[in-house]
């Protein structure tokens, strides 16, 4: 279908970016007065990169005063998607998010830095919002803290005694550790991606 859409000149595919489309023209039959589009205006998510807190912990998400509906987050530096890095570091900056997006319980961000995450629309670049937590479900993407000192973005899974860190990138392995090894920092309850 894509293709024939593409063939007909209604779309373009982008080059270098996976699953990237640009629309080149609607079809004729398609008119506003008769089918009314749906007000769609996007939220614009603004951080405030560059300005450091001294704050060494995540602390509670706090609303901004503008409207009440978006709420600051801290950002305690970067994550692995990939190989797992030292743990994480303390809050470089806030970033604001919509409050919607996340629910009760404490929150924090990170940076992604890797590509281990990506067939679960996880990029290199990309700002992950987590809830702070140690506990986690089979199947849940969490923020593993393996022998306490390296930090990594996988999916959780158990294996009879074991936990089981599972990449969405078929070029990375599976690890196994002992349920001592792991402790879970928190699980993914969103995601912010920037385009440039």
């Amino acid at each position: 279908m894509i293709t024939a859409l593409e063939e007909r000149g209604f779309i373009r595919r982008l080059p270098n970016r996976a699953r990237a489309l640009e629309v080149i023209k609607l079809p004729e039959a398609y008119s506003p007065s008769i089918q009314p589009r749906r007000g769609f205006s996007p939220s614009v998510i603004e951080g405030s990169l560059g300005k450091p807190q001294p704050v060494a912990t995540p602390a509670p998400a706090k609303p901004v005063a503008d409207n009440g509906n978006s709420v600051s987050v801290p950002v305690m530096g970067r994550i692995a998607a990939g190989v797992p890095i030292s743990a994480i570091q303390n809050n470089t900056h806030d970033i604001v998010v919509p409050a919607d997006m996340l629910g009760s319980g404490e929150h924090y961000a990170l940076e992604v830095k890797g590509d281990s995450m990506i067939d679960a629309g996880i990029f290199d670049g990309d700002t992950v919002i987590i809830r702070n937590g140690s506990t986690a479900s089979p199947g849940d993407i969490v923020v593993a803290l393996v022998d306490d000192e390296e930090a990594t973005l996988k999916r959780f899974r158990r294996k009879g005694a074991s936990i089981a860190l599972e990449a969405a990138n078929p070029a990375y392995e599976t690890r196994i550790f002992g349920p001592d090894r792991v402790k879970v920092q928190g699980k993914l309850v969103g995601l912010i991606r920037r385009y440039h």
